[in-house]
């Protein structure tokens, strides 16, 4: 098979017949020839700033000012982050902010992975699980931990007492006497409140010889008397008292009435009273 040689500029001796032309940013030198062959460099082109400036743009963490040219690092305005720009124009975090971490009453831990802050708590040292029976702690408005509202106890005492021109003591039982009454307001505005009441009673007879007289309260007869003498026993009495709590509780800031109905009982012999005293003693605790 016959080779085909390439075309190829004529050179001889002294030229070559190629023509070389430069481009922008390019330099030949020479004539091709042995002695001063072709040589071809490129000059640098000139950049400017305005012809890289809107080539760049800022990513996450970084602040591009296109008018300047100016790159700077982007500082959170998020509550919290301590980076700031040092005196030397370096990024830093200032040590009490990023470092060691002061702890008062009540915290544990310095801030790192390996010590987190916590709140520091103690054993808990009762059988019931506190999932359960355990108390709650909430931020109040002042930004200052509480705990659950105190419980409370207070005592309220009312006392009356009514004359009367000798009545005639009722024969038969449990016959309507005289209605007392009080209203207690619970003072725990968190809390209901158990109430324990005490009604005391003391009724005072005049009572002829072999009359006998007895009172109670509601439907309950607390005390009855017989003159077994021959002569009239004025002014008898003995105080009584009846203990109870109330069925339900009193609601926080609540109001209840407490009623007492002082009876008679199997009045005989001309047997009157004169004088009726009522005590009503409540203790309110808040559960």
């Amino acid at each position: 098979m016959e080779m085909v040689p390439m075309a190829r500029c004529g050179c001889g001796s002294t030229q070559c017949t190629c023509t070389i032309t430069a481009g922008p940013g390019v330099a030949v030198e020479g004539n091709g020839s042995p002695a001063l062959p072709y040589v071809i460099s490129a000059e640098p082109a000139e950049v400017s700033c305005e012809d890289v400036r809107p080539c760049i743009s800022a990513g996450p963490g970084l602040a591009y000012d296109p008018a300047t040219g100016v790159v700077t690092a982007h500082l959170s305005s998020n509550p919290g982050n301590n980076l700031v720009v040092g005196g030397d124009q370096g990024l830093f975090v200032p040590a009490a902010a990023g470092s060691a971490v002061t702890t008062g009453c009540g915290l544990r831990g310095d801030g790192s992975a390996a010590a987190p802050l916590a709140v520091a708590t103690g054993a808990w040292p009762y059988p019931c699980p506190p999932d359960t029976s355990g108390g709650v702690v909430v931020c109040g408005a002042d930004g200052v931990l509480r705990g659950e509202p105190r419980g409370q106890t207070s005592m309220r005492s009312y006392y009356e007492e009514r004359m009367y021109p000798n009545v005639a003591v009722p024969p038969g039982f449990d016959e309507p006497g005289a209605d007392f009454s009080t209203n207690v307001t619970n003072p725990d505005l968190c809390r209901s409140a158990l109430l324990v009441v005490w009604r005391e009673v003391d009724v005072d007879f005049n009572l002829p010889a072999g009359a006998g007289a007895g009172y109670g309260q509601d439907s309950d007869e607390m005390f009855y008397t017989r003159n077994t003498g021959s002569s009239l026993a004025t002014d008898v009495h003995v105080q009584t008292t009846k203990s109870f709590h109330n069925a339900a509780l009193l609601g926080p800031g609540a109001t209840v009435n407490i009623p007492l109905s002082v009876t008679f009982d199997r009045g005989s012999g001309g047997a009157t009273y004169n004088r009726i005293q009522i005590n009503i003693r409540v203790l309110m605790i808040s559960l």
